[in-house]
């Protein structure tokens, strides 16, 4: 099992860089990514333009070993995904029957026609895997190491659920957390010393104000558990000698399991 196994999102879309709209996927695709061993390693936030669409699914897919896409596979004009990627990877783009049908299927139970900008998302790059959508049927696709899925959460949470199984994963990231009341400028030193005496570590701190108290937490993480419990103790004795008392949470970060 790869120590490491790094993924790169590309979410696409005007209305993302426009502020319009807000993007709700990343923590999500981050978790679930992260609890079947695949870190996500770099986010990149591009517009509908197809020559930056097809430069950046070339240059990410060579870099990474899982990419995944959100947006910009609807049936409307700016909607481009399927072809940029289809011309990154130099493969034509014609309609897919095994969609066509989902869509035929789909249509066929509702009082929407399935007219022609509709049958834009039957358009599969050749050589493509579809990803199965539960929700509103228009397919997503995988293409060598890339899976395209749509913006919408509901139905890229959906496709991800489908795509999970499918990866092969690394050692999880475990992590420790250990809060205290201390201010982040008086620890900030000491972590620093320990990151350096723990590369393999990433720690991280990040204040927050409650209703009645500040709180600083310590985040610790890292794939392997006796170098992670060793660092957790250290974060512990640099919080005592600064006249702090640590606690230790018990609930590890979202998606992440806890350091046994």
């Amino acid at each position: 099992m790869a120590d490491t196994v790094g993924a790169a999102l590309i979410i696409i879309g005007n209305e993302i860089l426009s502020g319009r709209t807000h993007d709700k996927n990343i923590p999500h695709i981050a978790e679930r990514l992260n609890s079947v061993g695949v870190r996500l390693m770099e986010v990149r936030v591009i517009p509908d333009v197809p020559e930056t669409i097809i430069r950046t699914v070339t240059e990410i897919s060579a870099a990474f070993d899982y990419v995944f896409t959100t947006g910009g596979i609807g049936p409307t004009h700016d909607d481009i995904t399927a072809e940029c990627v289809a011309q990154a990877f130099g493969v034509d783009l014609p309609i897919n029957e095994e969609a066509l049908r989902r869509l035929e299927r789909h249509y066929a139970n509702t009082d929407l026609d399935l007219n022609e900008a509709r049958l834009r998302m039957a358009r599969i790059p050749v050589g493509a895997t579809l990803i199965d959508n539960p929700v509103s049927a228009a397919p997503g696709f995988r293409i060598r190491n890339v899976h395209v899925m749509a913006g919408v959460p509901k139905i890229m949470q959906a496709m991800l659920d489908g795509i999970l199984p499918t990866l092969k994963g690394g050692r999880p990231m475990l992590s420790v957390t250990i809060r205290s009341n201390l201010p982040e400028g008086m620890v900030a030193a000491g972590l620093g010393d320990l990151a350096k005496a723990y590369p393999d570590i990433d720690f991280g701190s990040y204040p927050a104000w409650t209703k009645t108290a500040f709180q600083l937490s310590v985040v610790a993480r890292g794939q392997d558990a006796e170098r992670l419990e060793q660092a957790a103790q250290d974060v512990e004795a640099l919080i005592r000698s600064l006249g702090g008392t640590p606690e230790r949470l018990s609930a590890p970060l979202p998606g992440e399991p806890a350091a046994p």
